[in-house]
């Protein structure tokens, strides 16, 4: 059974954060908070960043770029998005971006329905600050990304 949804106020830069491979991501709310609805992360992803592609085989996943720019591919298309662009992405398409500005990148990922974060959790170093910069991934953590993908509904391609 899902549990119920329950009001949330998460002050600014307080969520749980983790380090993925050269990007940071803050929970903003997880689907044990959201009844299973949906799950909302913060993430900063550092120049030339982003993850490999790949393709989520139970979650839609939408992006709204707080700062900087990005290439996102989605299926064949490629996009430019700049800051105050939204894009959505239907689960089983294969997807990537890349940080194209001069700094980090920021932008709210959501995963509807939730269950992603604990991809994140399983895969992902916590952060032990909010400020320096994520190192570049190690060979342990690609082996946890790798590992975490199939019981989490995760397709790299």
């Amino acid at each position: 059974m899902t549990q119920q949804a329950q009001i949330l106020h998460v002050p600014a830069e307080s969520g749980p954060t983790y380090w993925g491979p050269g990007d940071r991501y803050t929970f903003l709310v997880t689907g044990a908070q959201s009844g299973g609805a949906y799950c909302i992360v913060d993430v900063r992803v550092a120049f030339g960043g982003g993850p490999p592609p790949h393709i989520h085989e139970r979650e839609d996943e939408s992006f709204y770029l707080l700062e900087g720019s990005l290439t996102m591919t989605i299926g064949d298309q490629a996009l430019e998005v700049a800051a105050g662009d939204f894009v959505q992405v239907p689960r089983g398409i294969a997807h990537t971006f890349t940080n194209t500005s001069a700094g980090m990148a920021r932008m709210l990922a959501f995963f509807s329905p939730a269950g992603m974060e604990h991809w994140f959790t399983e895969a992902f170093d916590p952060a032990p600050d909010r400020v320096s910069t994520p190192p570049p991934p190690t060979p342990e953590m690609i082996a946890r990304m790798i590992a975490a993908a199939p019981h989490n509904g995760v397709v790299f391609v």
